[in-house]
């Protein structure tokens, strides 16, 4: 049976860019497939730059090509593959996307970014249970501190003692409560103002995420500085993410900045996988619950627009007074409450990164429509 465009496109799903490794065809970088009597010609629009990578995509292109030929029993009649302008200066929405271009990490299998609109919401102290949390259910876990300009992990970690090492040109993390963490809290001095402009927090930033040794993960989760600056811009062009938290508060003004960092997370192509509401409630030593900031507030303005809600956590002294003391693992030890409800957190945060997984791993349908 005659080669078809399909069988070609499926071929080029085998040949990826040397440097984003990603398929041709699912960085929409296959602009012309022609079939007709087992003539085939292809034209291809390369991220990656530089002749000696378009030849070895060429060279890869045409084995992909040849090799289906030769399985399906069929002799190619002539077989044309040539490039025209490279995507990233085309006005391809795919691959214009920082998280399209951003390479994925062999050694880190989900990086989760937690960030929030606003300041004061507890952001840090819901990325730090989620990575314990995680770590306690079997996974080995990273906790990136990329909020530069105010680092928590230092002290909800209870990293007082601990002494920044290096290994070569790379940084070694620190390693407190089952999982690995690195902050630049520990790399400057503790009372030193964190004075930033944008180039300086970009470079930071990077520094942080390229040269820890992570070594292999399971998870690495990303705590960033509140609103919608620099450091997601960069995350978002060198780390290819699972998707994004945002922690909000109940109440209307927290709910305002939040939407405004989903919309930043949608418009640099990373997916919101779920909404925590923190500071939910707060119940008092008589067990009545009183609503402080207005209940439920951040849930429903989840379901407005679309996205899953992960759970709520009310105010807890315990938590409180483990995260003051840097004793993040007795937030799963002691009240009986709070640990179910940090273990419902990350039950519901692997359910949705594991969807996420599933919704990449599928892509998109297409139409073919031919002539």
């Amino acid at each position: 049976m005659p080669l078809t465009k399909e069988d070609v496109l499926a071929a080029l799903r085998t040949v990826n860019d040397p440097e984003l490794q990603r398929d041709l065809v699912s960085l929409d970088a296959v602009k012309r497939c022609a079939v007709c009597d087992n003539a085939v010609g292809v034209t291809i629009a390369l991220p990656t730059k530089g002749a000696e990578a378009r030849e070895r995509v060429r060279a890869e292109a045409a084995s992909a090509i040849e090799r289906l030929a030769r399985d399906t029993g069929e002799t190619l009649a002539a077989l044309d593959i040539d490039f025209s302008i490279a995507l990233g200066s085309e006005p391809s929405r795919k691959a214009d996307t920082p998280q399209a271009q951003a390479p994925k990490r062999d050694d880190i299998t989900h990086i989760i970014a937690v960030g929030a609109g606003k300041g004061g919401v507890g952001k840090s102290t819901i990325s730090t249970n989620l990575a314990v949390g995680l770590a306690r259910a079997g996974h080995s876990v990273g906790l990136l501190d990329g909020d530069i300009y105010g680092p928590s992990c230092p002290t909800l970690l209870g990293l007082k003692s601990h002494e920044p090492k290096t290994m070569g040109n790379e940084i070694l993390p620190f390693t407190a409560h089952g999982i690995r963490s690195m902050t630049i809290g520990k790399l400057v001095d503790p009372e030193k103002p964190l004075i930033w402009r944008g180039p300086m927090a970009h470079g930071a930033f990077k520094q942080l995420a390229d040269q820890t040794r992570w070594g292999e993960l399971d998870y690495l989760v990303i705590d960033l500085p509140p609103g919608t600056g620099d450091v997601p811009l960069t995350m978002a062009q060198t780390m290819q993410l699972d998707g994004a938290i945002i922690v909000c508060t109940p109440q209307k003004v927290a709910q305002d900045d939040a939407v405004r960092a989903v919309r930043m997370f949608q418009s640099l192509g990373v997916d919101v996988i779920g909404v925590v509401e923190n500071m939910s409630y707060f119940i008092g030593d008589d067990g009545k619950e009183y609503d402080l900031f207005g209940r439920g507030g951040a849930e429903m303005m989840a379901q407005r627009m679309g996205l899953p809600f992960l759970g709520s956590l009310p105010i807890h002294t315990e938590l409180r007074q483990n995260s003051d003391s840097g004793d993040a693992s007795a937030n799963f030890t002691g009240n009986p409450t709070l640990k179910a409800e940090l273990d419902r957190l990350v039950d519901q945060l692997e359910k949705q990164v594991a969807i996420a997984s599933q919704r990449r791993s599928a892509g998109t349908p297409t139409l073919t429509v031919t002539e």
